[in-house]
């Protein structure tokens, strides 16, 4: 194989792992930025980052089980059969088998580093497997089992630095993650038609409109009475939550965003501005005194 069509292949391998989708391990990191160990060398927040790369190893690794599930389907797609690399036959079927047992191989060995995260993360790729053969097409249940994956990204995160989640964190993230795939159902609907995924038949836009319009009120409320119950200093930070889902909403309704979570975060200058000043807001705020 030439050098160029080597390169051909990894860039094709690189993309099957889906990198930008890895933002949503930020999730992973919730736990930290709200304890006293924020952002400093410490055992806590070197397990925390630890926890943070093997989630995005184990998301890729779903992915790309998920794409080998789908490849056909995706072949008859008008998008995906450019898109996606296993469909446009950019990377071949054994390939992706091969970079499959890689990953799970640095997951084996993360599972010592990390024992306590085991479990979780096993859960995550049990959860995505399923979601993958079946719940994907199973309607509601398939914008809760997304929205299951975002709360076990927190509470792996907090598992790492041996922190319980508060009821109000669990609450909060469930909210905020069913906001985020009813509006992902939504998208899907409105720009694709019922016809992209099977579970779209059983949906209309009006109704998961509702769905996202509950979970975004849902995810407020909860935030906000996460911060005023156990860490009141950062009510400053509700106005950016408050913004950000506003913001969203408005990258859905007339920009035609939000079919990916990522996209729109990293597309959109604004909703990208306001999760940054969000981070900053909660780094100077629970910055310990003296420090």
């Amino acid at each position: 194989m030439s050098p160029q069509a080597n390169k051909f292949v990894l860039s094709g391998l690189l993309k099957l792992m889906r990198p930008r989708q890895w933002v949503k391990n930020g999730f992973v990191l919730a736990p930290l930025a709200f304890s006293n160990e924020l952002f400093f060398v410490t055992d806590a927040a070197v397990g925390a980052l630890g926890a943070t790369l093997l989630f995005c190893v184990a998301s890729s690794s779903a992915y790309i089980i998920n794409d080998i599930r789908d490849i056909e389907r995706d072949r008859n797609h008008p998008v995906k059969s450019r898109t996606r690399p296993l469909a446009s036959g950019a990377v071949s079927v054994r390939q992706a088998l091969v970079l499959l047992v890689g990953l799970f191989v640095i997951l084996a060995l993360g599972f010592f580093k990390l024992p306590s995260v085991g479990p979780i993360l096993a859960g995550y790729l049990v959860l995505n497997l399923a979601y993958s053969f079946f719940l994907k097409r199973q309607p509601v249940i398939d914008i809760f089992t997304i929205a299951i994956c975002f709360v076990l990204r927190v509470f792996a995160g907090a598992t790492a630095i041996a922190v319980d989640v508060s009821s109000w964190m669990f609450v909060t993230t469930l909210s905020l993650g069913l906001y985020l795939a009813a509006v992902k159902r939504r998208q899907e609907l409105a720009l694709s038609g019922p016809g992209s995924r099977k579970v779209l038949e059983h949906y209309t836009v009006s109704l998961v409109d509702r769905y996202a319009e509950m979970s975004a009120t849902g995810a407020l409320v909860f935030y906000s009475l996460f911060v005023i119950s156990e860490k009141p200093e950062l009510v400053v930070t509700i106005p950016f939550v408050l913004y950000g889902l506003f913001r969203y909403w408005f990258v859905v309704d007339s920009l035609n965003g939000g079919e990916s979570p990522t996209d729109s975060l990293l597309g959109d200058w604004q909703l990208a501005l306001t999760v940054i000043l969000w981070i900053g807001a909660c780094i100077w705020i629970m910055w310990p005194a003296g420090s």
